[in-house]
């Protein structure tokens, strides 16, 4: 069967294809097609023809298998040291077996090439650092990924992903409309604490244009209070986009580059309408690589630059901090063990781990930071990153690669974690359910909001006894 139903090789494009295959519970026929699925052999040749350059061929080629990269890879570890596990291993058994084929692989060969990307990397780029010859093969496995997918070997909850992204620009079917009920909603909800707080919808030549995870409107808004009353407390003038507010990309796990440009486009054309003086974006770490790191590139901007500047949510913090604009209660600060968890997407790849620590300096009390070890850009990947928090049918690996960041946690004797990432969190949390070693785990937003000073004018009046 050269093309399924709900498993082949077009991506979604509408709410009705969306839809059936949502309604296709655990992907049950979507793999069920799978298994018959046939590769376009034609079709992969030429995408290699186009888009295998130099720099992967380079790579490819003086890759001295020579191990080094072994150790670096918190799921080779976790796995016993399986050789299967050795990034380099896993590049060439994938990639450069389809590279060496020309293309001449079947279906057998592409679902274990499915499984090797989602479940055996997380494109974390751990093993790029210790690479003697610089070979990023995060990189290269992220490559393979957009090969599985433009032939239909993909993960089922990743095929949603993109298709979120195709119909609602966003990874999680909230359309503008309830984007927008979502922002005056947790605005009103506010009032009564918090006097004239306001999410502004919009507002042009704002100093910030805020952007958020998908997830936030759809199951956590009090994420989305919890950044207007620290944008409220420091004065700052900003803005929501109501379109174009959505900063996250499934579609980069998913490997669809085409949605990833399209979610990018979002972003930049909120940018361009709004005209703000720079973006900040959540707390969330794939995010701020699809949109900041990434974008340009799939968007075609030649400088490698979105059209505002922008800056990841620590930064601001770190900012605010420093600058005044957020003060703390010294009473209040962490007074219990604590550790921070290293984001891949941008401590390692974007060179934040500095303002983490400043942040901490401010936050946490002296002698209560307990770091991991390693950290900061050497520090492992959670275990969930990549797209595997997500991915069913690869739970118990999934599962077993969050031992790592088990270990790190336990070593510190920390309580709590604080992980100013999505991913992160959510791994944490699962780590935790699953194992259940006694932490707790938490955002910036919250931590911020317990103990920063509020200025008077800022604090809702008491009502006069005698009215």
């Amino acid at each position: 069967m050269p093309e399924g139903i709900l498993c082949n090789k077009t991506p979604i494009q509408n709410e009705e294809e969306l839809k059936r295959l949502l309604a296709d519970t655990r992907g049950r026929q979507y793999y069920a097609e799978m298994q018959e699925l046939e590769v376009d052999r034609d079709k992969l040749r030429t995408t290699l023809a186009n888009t295998f350059r130099s720099r992967f061929k380079t790579w490819l080629e003086i890759c001295a298998r020579c191990g080094m990269c072994a150790d670096s890879c918190f799921l080779y570890t976790v796995n016993q040291r399986d050789p299967k596990q050795v990034p380099s291993y896993k590049i060439q058994s994938t990639l450069g077996e389809i590279v060496r084929r020309k293309g001449d692989v079947d279906g057998a060969f592409m679902r274990h090439v499915m499984e090797v990307a989602w479940s055996q990397c997380t494109c974390c780029n751990r093993c790029g650092q210790y690479c003697p010859h610089g070979i990023d093969i995060g990189v290269m496995m992220g490559y393979t990924r957009g090969l599985c997918f433009s032939q239909g070997f993909v993960p089922w909850e990743l095929k949603i992903g993109s298709g979120m992204h195709r119909v609602y620009r966003a990874q999680m079917d909230v359309t503008p409309e309830e984007w927008v009920e979502t922002c005056e909603w947790m605005a009103e909800e506010q009032q009564d604490e918090w006097p004239g707080l306001e999410i502004p919808i919009d507002k042009e030549d704002a100093d910030i244009m805020y952007t958020c995870n998908a997830r936030e409107p759809k199951h956590y808004p009090e994420d989305l209070a919890e950044a207007a009353i620290l944008f409220h407390i420091a004065g700052e003038n900003w803005t929501v986009p109501s379109k174009g507010w959505e900063q996250t990309s499934l579609s980069m796990f998913a490997g669809d580059w085409e949605a990833c440009k399209l979610q990018a486009m979002e972003v930049y054309a909120a940018m361009e309408r709004l005209r703000p003086k720079r973006m900040v974006g959540t707390e969330c770490g794939h995010a701020h690589r699809a949109t900041v790191i990434e974008g340009p590139y799939w968007a075609g901007y030649r400088d490698g630059q979105p059209p505002v500047p922008c800056i990841h949510y620590v930064e601001w913090v770190a900012e605010a901090l420093r600058t005044g604009k957020l003060k703390i209660d010294p009473a209040k600060r962490i007074k219990t063990p604590v550790t921070y968890q290293d984001s891949c997407n941008y401590i390692r790849n974007y060179g934040l781990a500095e303002i983490g620590r400043e942040i901490l300096s401010y936050i946490v009390e002296p002698g209560y930071l307990r770091e991991m070890a390693p950290n900061k850009e050497h520090n492992y990947c959670c275990g969930g990153g990549g797209g595997f928090n997500g991915i069913g049918m690869f739970r118990p690996q999934r599962n077993k690669a969050l031992l790592m960041k088990r270990e790190q946690i336990l070593n510190t004797g920390a309580s709590m974690v604080i992980a100013p990432c999505h991913n992160c969190w959510d791994a944490i949390r699962d780590l935790e359910e699953e194992y259940a070693i006694g932490i707790s785990w938490s955002f910036l937003k919250p931590l911020l909001i317990h103990m920063v000073e509020v200025p008077e004018h800022l604090k809702p009046k008491e009502e006069d006894e005698d009215e």
